[in-house]
């Protein structure tokens, strides 16, 4: 009897370990795939929302989805390197009010509500992007 108390303790323990065994937020998005689907999603918010979109009118779209798409790479712990300019180097001119802002942030929850990103993960990805907020203001 000790020894099934003993072998289901060291089971279960067992079991625990594999259980908790940590992953990136890279990897609970659903890596490199995802990330590129929220990046193309983000560029469709964009694309239709008639305040935003001026932001844009001078952006080179294709170096814009792959810069972003590796910022965000990076903000979830994956294995990418962010290659392009500050935010102060490329929002410096464009005076970004609050309220754009605040609805560019509501046209990113679409894109990954679009991706099917849990609202959890949402909160995580965001959280960690947060620190560029002051660098794109007012600028």
């Amino acid at each position: 009897m000790v020894k099934q108390l003993v072998m289901t303790a060291a089971a279960i323990a067992l079991l625990g370990g594999c259980a908790s065994s940590s992953s990136t937020l890279y990897e609970e998005l659903g890596g490199q795939a995802k990330i590129n689907e929220i990046v193309e999603n983000f560029v469709h918010e964009i694309e239709y929302n008639n305040t935003i979109l001026p932001y844009f009118a001078d952006t080179d779209i294709d170096r814009f989805i792959q810069k972003f798409a590796e910022q965000l790479c990076v903000f979830a712990e994956g294995p990418c390197t962010y290659s392009g300019d500050t935010m102060e180097q490329v929002h410096g001119g464009m005076n970004i009010s609050e309220a754009d802002f605040n609805l560019t942030v509501d046209l990113f929850i679409n894109a990954m509500n679009k991706a099917n990103i849990p609202h959890p993960l949402q909160n995580k990805l965001i959280s960690r992007m947060t620190h560029t907020r002051k660098q794109m203001l007012y600028l």
